[in-house]
């Protein structure tokens, strides 16, 4: 063999080395769901890319068929409820006063509340004091969850500062039962559950029987690719348009920041950040349920996970991110747009 041939040879060695080398170090989506599977309150863990269900693992004994409480992300459901009703005409507009379906705020004191709109309470932007964290309790205890809310002090100016509010949605829950003339559940039903192809359970009810505005909806993690789906193909669902185009758009605008989140916008009940360098915008629910969507990679990545109280959570949460920003993101952004570990 000449010595030509042979520093030919070597070279092609030497890149095919370099080349496995590469490739065993590049993230996959194999190298997540092994990620997932060590983390223990994990319980499951779906990639959809351009509408295909690219990954799904499941954790804990957790099974497919079994629904998850998506705790806070119910709040980017009723943000879409509120689209659907927009688009029909049930809702005159997003600059409408919440006065129209709550007059007893004309005996209110402080005409400021007078001046809070749908969007206020979609962005979180009210000015009403809180009634998450340490007020969430004496909240959902009190006798009358809309009452309760309307009468909390104003801390902020209506339309200005972002102060996360599981209350403030559930304010929009009362205004869709006022403005469909049924129920959220039955309107969710109609409107949203239906044409994505299931059905919803109902769920928990305040006092005066309206649907929990933020919090307690059930979905099975497929259910949830579906619903992400939805925003990723711009509202639309197969032939029918259920929410705009437009409407998806302004979802993705970022509002300001809350303490609740303070690495993280929010826009119209979806939390918005940057993930590898991609633009993201996601329903977060408390514990660790997420429907992640990256509109540019055409991505959608879902997780649920055990949600009852301990120091570990926060960890969890740290954990869902690296793996979604460190692993997922970067194994579907590969210059092949193949997906691996599927």
């Amino acid at each position: 063999m000449s010595r030509h041939v042979c520093l030919l040879f070597t070279a092609l060695v030497t890149a095919s080395i370099t080349v496995m080398a590469s490739q065993a170090q590049a993230p996959s989506l194999e190298s997540a769901a092994k990620a997932g599977a060590a983390l223990p309150r994990l319980r499951s863990l779906l990639v959809s890319h351009r509408g295909e269900l690219v990954l799904e693992r499941y954790y804990g004994g957790a099974r497919a068929t079994q629904a998850a409480n998506i705790k806070s992300a119910s709040k980017s459901v009723i943000s879409a409820l509120v689209g659907i009703a927009l688009s029909r005409g049930l809702i005159k507009g997003l600059d409408q006063p919440i006065a129209d379906y709550f007059p007893e705020l004309a005996r209110d004191p402080d005409p400021r509340k007078r001046e809070i709109t749908i969007e206020d309470l979609l962005t979180m932007r009210s000015g009403l004091a809180s009634t998450s964290g340490r007020d969430y309790g004496a909240w959902v205890q009190s006798p009358n969850w809309v009452r309760y809310v309307l009468t909390r002090p104003l801390v902020d100016e209506p339309g200005t500062r972002v102060e996360y509010s599981t209350g403030t949605s559930h304010l929009l829950s009362a205004i869709l039962a006022r403005a469909t003339k049924t129920s959220t559940w039955q309107f969710a039903q109609e409107a949203l559950a239906k044409p994505l192809g299931f059905a919803l359970a109902r769920w928990t009810q305040d006092p005066q029987g309206v649907f929990f505005g933020g919090n307690e909806m059930s979905m099975t993690p497929r259910q949830m690719v579906r619903f992400g789906e939805l925003y990723l193909n711009g509202g639309r669902v197969g032939a029918t348009q259920l929410l705009s185009k437009d409407w998806v758009a302004k979802t993705q605008v970022p509002r300001g920041r809350s303490r609740w989140g303070s690495d993280r916008e929010y826009g119209y009940g979806f939390w918005i950040r940057e993930l590898a360098g991609h633009d993201a915008y996601y329903a977060w629910g408390y514990g660790g349920q997420f429907v992640f969507i990256v509109p540019d990679l055409q991505l959608v990545v879902v997780t649920t996970s055990r949600s009852d109280v301990s120091r570990e959570r926060r960890d969890h949460l740290g954990a869902i991110y690296d793996l979604v920003e460190q692993q997922i993101v970067p194994a579907m952004s590969e210059s092949s747009g193949a997906p691996s570990g599927t």
